[in-house]
């Protein structure tokens, strides 16, 4: 069953026809070099594959136009989506992939060598996963003896600003998994990177914590639209 929004339409004449041309041209540019594209050609493309019967340049601007732009467009959550006029599952899904697989590429690289001589594949993962999302998320990053990443969680999903996180949560489940040093990680939707007291306060009972254990906490790392901070780069830990 189509879903609402992404039905196509029957147009069969000459206009049909130069929408059909101009697609084939766009696809031609896609081929040829990608890096040419506009932002908006992109997405526009992109729906096209959804829609194919639809002219799909004004979806895309419209939607670009309303998210700001390409990151934080496919980090957007589908129920945001589906508020937009003429965008439906079958468009959702194809905006939703684009992330996913990026996410997936760049979380494959971080795995591959230890974390902490590979720290900017890291970064580059984080950013794509939470740079752009609108509300507050804490994950906690587990590593064995050899800093190689044994398991990526999400410990809490908050509101727009907050997000619980209870020191013995984080502890318990490191045991439970015999992580030898943690990463704590978490987004500001402000976009603002820059550790709040209540940030510096949190990993600080985390580290104390962790040390009666003998795990050890290497960073947490702040994700934020327009950058990270690595609280112990910042001398903060």
């Amino acid at each position: 069953m189509e879903q609402k929004g992404d039905r196509p339409g029957h147009k069969d004449g000459p206009e049909r026809k130069d929408g059909e041309g101009h697609r084939a041209r766009l696809r031609g540019r896609l081929l040829a070099d990608a890096d040419g594209l506009l932002d908006h050609e992109l997405v526009e493309y992109l729906l096209a594959l959804a829609m194919p019967r639809i002219d799909t340049k004004p979806h895309a601007k419209r939607l670009l136009t309303e998210f700001g732009g390409l990151g934080p467009l496919f980090a957007a959550d589908a129920e945001s989506l589906r508020r937009v006029t003429g965008i439906g599952d079958s468009s959702i899904a194809a905006l939703k992939i684009v992330n996913a697989v990026a996410a997936r590429m760049l979380k494959s690289t971080a795995q591959a060598r230890p974390i902490l001589s590979n720290w900017q594949a890291l970064l580059d993962y984080l950013h794509v996963d939470m740079a752009h999302s609108a509300i507050e998320r804490v994950r906690v990053l587990h590593l064995n003896a050899k800093n190689m990443l044994i398991r990526d969680e999400l410990m809490s999903e908050g509101s727009i600003d907050q997000a619980a996180v209870h020191v013995r949560e984080v502890i318990r489940r490191a045991i439970e998994l015999g992580s030898s040093a943690l990463i704590l990680v978490h987004n500001h939707p402000s976009g603002d990177p820059q550790p709040s007291r209540a940030d510096i306060t949190l990993t600080r009972d985390i580290i104390e914590a962790g040390r009666r254990m003998d795990i050890q906490v290497h960073d947490h790392v702040i994700i934020g639209a327009h950058g990270h901070a690595s609280m112990r780069a910042l001398g903060l830990i």
